[in-house]
């Protein structure tokens, strides 16, 4: 079967990296610690993928505007005391590696700082399989289309033929708002019942159906 995607997109925290709950409860123990409101289990789940002062000013929209300094630095305090323990999910880096030995062109988008992606891909191992990435730092936050964008035009892929992956409503926004086909996994932050009214193109459930329908359909 001929190709139909030249480029693969990936998010990574929630859809390679299982990291929504540490990033929730690390949210939740930074609002703790100085005395802020402290968002609901959903909530906090809802905001992973945006950029990190974009998500905490949606999961705590009633902190004064200078007291998100320091909840950025105490939500960076508890994520990376547990950041080196975050496993893939299982089956992620055998998939990642399987769509690198078939010639696929690959590329992280996350709303993950510079430094947080390049300490997660020196951890995981994985930097060698992605030929691009972006991050929520560099350019505009999901769901605007420009991480995708410049992701396209630094590979030279056109969106007919680029397919984003992650497990976020973020995610398949942004896709959409590229022209890019989406794949949503429901492994990760957002309910598959939100996942769906996007109309992804696929909404699988874990690595195993992800591998199955890459060489059944891309």
């Amino acid at each position: 079967m001929a190709k139909r995607y030249d480029l693969i997109v990936f998010d990574w925290d929630g859809t390679l990296m299982d990291s929504t709950a540490i990033i929730a409860a690390s949210i939740q123990a930074a609002c703790r610690d100085l005395n802020l409101t402290v968002p609901d289990d959903d909530t906090a789940r809802h905001v992973i993928g945006l950029g990190l002062l974009q998500a905490l000013q949606h999961a705590v929209p009633d902190a004064p505007q200078e007291m998100y300094e320091p909840l950025t630095q105490r939500y960076r305090h508890h994520f990376l005391s547990q950041h080196d323990t975050i496993p893939l999910f299982e089956q992620a880096r055998e998939t990642v590696a399987e769509l690198h030995a078939a010639g696929y062109q690959l590329a992280v988008a996350t709303g993950k700082n510079r430094a947080g992606l390049d300490r997660a891909l020196q951890t995981t191992g994985m930097g060698g399989y992605f030929h691009s990435t972006r991050t929520a730092d560099r350019t505009f936050s999901k769901p605007h289309p420009l991480m995708l964008q410049e992701i396209m035009d630094e590979l030279d892929v056109p969106p007919e033929r680029t397919l984003m992956i992650g497990d976020t409503t973020h995610d398949l926004q942004m896709a959409i708002n590229a022209g890019v086909d989406a794949v949503g996994v429901t492994h990760g932050a957002h309910p598959e019942d939100q996942l769906r009214e996007l109309k992804p193109v696929a909404l699988l459930d874990d690595f195993v159906e992800l591998r199955a329908w890459f060489r059944a359909n891309a």
